[in-house]
């Protein structure tokens, strides 16, 4: 595969990992609710973006960010145990209301629909 792939093929590998590492091992309930969305790594694969919506929406979304930032290091800690990287990313989280914003775009759809 060729190199200029590689951060989309880390991407999957850091989703996949810190999907099964909320599920196994952080039990903040902060972070409950959380479905990670995307994660977006740089060129040098030095840092990444994580992407997360909330199933209550963006007003959990701020307390998401808190638990994430307090479980920063242990996450970036079983990232890079798992991955096995010359140098594990820094990830920073970021709200991601795409979600959201789909479902209200589907909601005035339908009522446009009804209203025909």
């Amino acid at each position: 595969m060729s190199e200029a792939r590689r951060p989309e093929r880390v991407a999957e590998l850091v989703l996949r990992e810190l999907s099964e590492i909320l599920t196994r091992d952080i039990k903040d309930p902060r972070l409950r609710g959380v479905t990670l969305t995307r994660v977006e790594m740089d060129d040098d694969l030095r840092h990444g973006r994580v992407f997360f919506s909330h199933l209550e929406g963006a007003a959990r979304g701020d307390l998401a960010l808190a638990g994430f930032k307090s479980a920063r290091g242990f996450i970036r800690r079983e990232i890079g145990q798992a991955l096995n990287l010359r140098y594990t990313p820094e990830l920073d989280f970021q709200y991601d209301p795409g979600i959201e914003r789909a479902a209200r775009i589907e909601e005035l759809l339908r009522r446009d629909r009804r209203e025909q």
